[in-house]
């Protein structure tokens, strides 16, 4: 374990950004957690570094953690238990999963981002959310390096929340995610989104988890674009909720809006489609700007800062505000 001296962060952030560490170490074991603990306390956490925005240089200790490994806890003719530490690439374990017949986590494919992190913003995409798999998550706290244990109620799930985001941030860092999948009688998630459509298109049936998978990291390919080859953090906005009297109101001015009923008196409106109809998609300002497939992205075109990002942001939130009378939330995590 070696502390290194003023590292920069672009590799480190999907956004790309070029900010420095003023002091840097990888962890790759729990050990080697609980030992830094021992001595260090005011730490910044890294994982992939995929739902984050940096605005400045971190004066703090960077952590990265690093810590890899899959491990089957308990099987049965059914279904399957398997612990994953932080550290391990998200994909590569849908995809392990996919090839092992493992199902439950398809849908979740492509998302950026490290096994660790996906409980903190309980990941979601194409009518599936993370917490639907989870059984546990082990953590180190900082404060004594003890190892905790949190359920999948005690993680307080929540659309992109969790207690990990509330009550306990900042308290812990997730070591090992422990997720329930089946062997057979699969569960399969096609008709959200545009799934069917590419099942169909590709002439396949629904009944394969590879399909699904294939089909999902097709849908995500042609909207969203590659970290590696255009900086980014994903979707930048939460999608947004609003009372049905609200949206009945919008519906007269804006009668093609698209919507998904939560309940009775509560309706989810798509942000990309507030953002495209406010003017924003495939804008570029300055040094960043909005995808011109997804207008839920921002992307940086090579050079961008985290304010740059930021303030376009901002701007954004303002005009959807005025527009719709709807306040976007940021879901990126804001260094700042």
């Amino acid at each position: 374990m070696t502390i290194l001296e003023n590292i920069s962060l672009k590799n480190y952030n999907t956004f790309g950004i070029d900010v420095k560490a003023k002091r840097f170490v990888n962890i790759h074991s729990i050990v080697e957690l609980q030992k830094l603990l021992s001595k260090e306390k005011d730490l910044f956490l890294l994982s992939g570094g995929s739902n984050m925005l940096l605005t400045h240089d971190i004066e703090k200790l960077v952590v990265h953690i690093d810590i890899k490994g899959i491990s089957i806890e308990n099987e049965n003719e059914n279904s399957v238990e398997i612990t994953v530490n932080a550290g391990e690439n998200w994909h590569e374990f849908v995809l392990w999963c996919v090839e092992n017949n493992y199902g439950g986590i398809e849908n979740l494919s492509l998302i950026p981002g490290k096994v660790g992190t996906c409980p903190i913003q309980n990941i979601g995409a194409y009518g599936i959310e993370v917490k639907d798999t989870i059984t546990k998550v082990s953590v180190v706290e900082i404060e004594t390096g003890k190892i905790n244990t949190f359920t999948n109620e005690e993680c307080k799930f929540g659309y992109r929340d969790s207690i990990f985001k509330n009550d306990q941030k900042d308290k812990f860092i997730i070591v090992t995610v422990s997720f329930r999948l089946s062997k057979k009688n699969h569960v399969f998630h096609t008709s959200y989104g545009a799934i069917e459509a590419e099942l169909t298109t590709q002439k396949i049936g629904s009944q394969m988890l590879k399909n699904i998978s294939e089909a999902v990291i097709s849908i995500r390919k042609s909207k969203l674009p590659d970290p590696k080859e255009l900086g980014n953090s994903g979707s930048f906005f939460k999608n947004p909720l609003i009372s049905s009297t609200h949206f009945e109101k919008l519906q007269l001015e804006f009668p093609t809006i698209p919507n998904f009923k939560i309940s009775e008196t509560v309706v989810k409106i798509p942000a990309g489609w507030l953002i495209e109809q406010a003017g924003f998609k495939g804008k570029r300002f300055g040094n960043c700007g909005v995808h011109e497939k997804q207008a839920l992205v921002l992307v940086n075109y090579g050079n961008a800062t985290g304010v740059e990002i930021l303030n376009l942001a901002k701007k954004i939130q303002k005009t959807i505000l005025e527009k719709f009378q709807i306040e976007l939330e940021i879901e990126v995590n804001i260094i700042s």
